[in-house]
């Protein structure tokens, strides 16, 4: 049904679904009621025009008339909550269009008081168990599917309305704050200590060795034309090749043999200065405000600025791709946490209980904190509709039920008619 305006910025919008039916039961219940009523007017008249009401004919023109009274009552009652009868402004009609403010405040306090109660809440959730069925739920692979895909798609939004400068610029800030306050001597110490235990440093020390070895190997025409350079001028060429080759393959040579022996002496002395060098950085204040001062100079580069708010670009790349594939490792891996979590919830009582526990205390909250407004909020609704619809609109809701009210009525009040036609006769 098409809004109506209720004032100059008020207007409500009654829902529709099931009108068409509930408008067509609601028509058949009242010519049904009012069939009957005819049907007895009808009788009482035939009864009075054709008959002296001696005997039989007495106690059917007596149930007819009371009948017809029965109705016609039943019929102002019914009517009256809705609209005045017969558009007649009659005292303490039209009940529902004229006091739906106070039936509005009504129906809010006593759905505070007998709905939105926390003990009530609280024993409903833990007659109900959640926990238990959230976990046996959340175990199923389809659902945890479900759950993951919707999950996804809630981690993709949120990344997609954020403001990339503003968390880009904030993230950068956090790494920055973490980098300033990581000592650079004491954590290289660390690392060396550990790349002298795992013996990782003999691997950069060879490589080393294999470039230096390289590096002589293609550079022999420059090494000789140096030496030739620093060589008095009186010593024979023949002498500063003989010479040069002497150092290039000693050079060779010992490369050669480190690399083939992890005893090595000169292995061993790099062991020694590297151990040196590690205890030298934890130890040695002078190193550590080098490496401190190593450190800022690093960390202020621009290069190093622009790289770390660069960060979220990147990691939200990751996010929304992994987010929308549904192969991805973080699917994958979101989906069998929720399976887990789920067999887990489902098979420990403990864990029930504590979740339980949270859902109650979340519940009492929430209605502690809501009862009023949701109060306020039915007050508020109603008092925003129009009278008329709202009159219309309840009686398609119980309108139909209270035709039969009206059909009661009417024969009930035959029955009282008989009864008191009889009582008249013996007395």
């Amino acid at each position: 049904m098409p809004s109506r305006t209720l004032g100059s910025d008020v207007t409500t919008t009654f829902k529709t679904r099931g009108e068409p039916t509930r408008a067509a039961d609601l028509r058949r219940m009242k010519w049904r009621a009012g069939g009957l009523l005819i049907a007895v007017t009808a009788l009482f008249v035939i009864m009075r025009a054709t008959t002296d009401g001696s005997g039989w004919a007495g106690y059917v023109e007596a149930a007819a008339e009371a009948a017809m009274v029965g109705g016609v009552a039943d019929w102002f009652a019914v009517t009256a909550l809705f609209r005045h009868p017969l558009g007649i402004p009659i005292p303490h009609t039209a009940i529902i269009p004229n006091r739906k403010d106070q039936i509005g405040r009504s129906l809010g306090t006593f759905v505070q008081d007998n709905f939105l109660d926390d003990e009530l809440v609280a024993g409903r959730i833990r007659h109900f168990g959640p926990a238990q069925r959230l976990g046996r739920w959340m175990a199923v692979p389809a659902n945890a599917r479900r759950l993951g895909e919707q999950t996804s798609a809630a981690i993709g939004g949120v990344t997609e309305v954020l403001d990339d400068d503003d968390v880009a610029a904030g993230i950068g800030q956090v790494l920055l704050r973490r980098l300033e306050e990581i000592e650079l001597a004491s954590v290289a110490s660390h690392a060396l200590h550990v790349a002298v235990d795992g013996q990782h440093h003999q691997a950069a020390f060879d490589a080393a060795l294999r470039a230096v070895d390289r590096i002589v190997i293609e550079n022999q025409d420059i090494l000789r034309k140096r030496l030739y350079e620093e060589s008095p001028w009186w010593v024979p060429e023949a002498i500063d090749d003989r010479v040069f080759d002497k150092i290039a393959g000693g050079v060779n040579r010992l490369v050669a043999d480190v690399l083939a022996n992890p005893h090595h002496e000169l292995r061993v002395l790099v062991d020694d200065r590297v151990r040196e060098l590690a205890v030298a950085l934890r130890e040695s204040p002078e190193l550590g405000a080098r490496g401190e001062v190593l450190k800022g100079e690093i960390l202020e580069h621009p290069e190093v600025r622009a790289w770390l708010e660069s960060v979220w670009v990147h990691v939200k790349e990751g996010m929304i791709a992994a987010a929308e594939d549904p192969d991805s490792e973080l699917r994958q891996r979101l989906e069998s946490a929720i399976v887990s979590a789920g067999r887990r919830l489902a098979s420990d009582p403990v864990l029930q209980a504590k979740v339980d526990r949270w859902l109650e205390g979340v519940a009492r909250y929430v209605v502690s904190q809501s009862e009023g407004e949701v109060a306020d909020l039915i007050t508020s609704t109603v008092a925003r509709w129009d009278p008329q619809q709202t009159g219309e609109r309840i009686e398609l809701q119980v309108g139909r039920d209270l035709q039969f009210i009206r059909i009661n009525g009417t024969v009930v009040g035959g029955m009282v008619g008989v009864v008191i036609h009889a009582v008249a006769g013996v007395l």
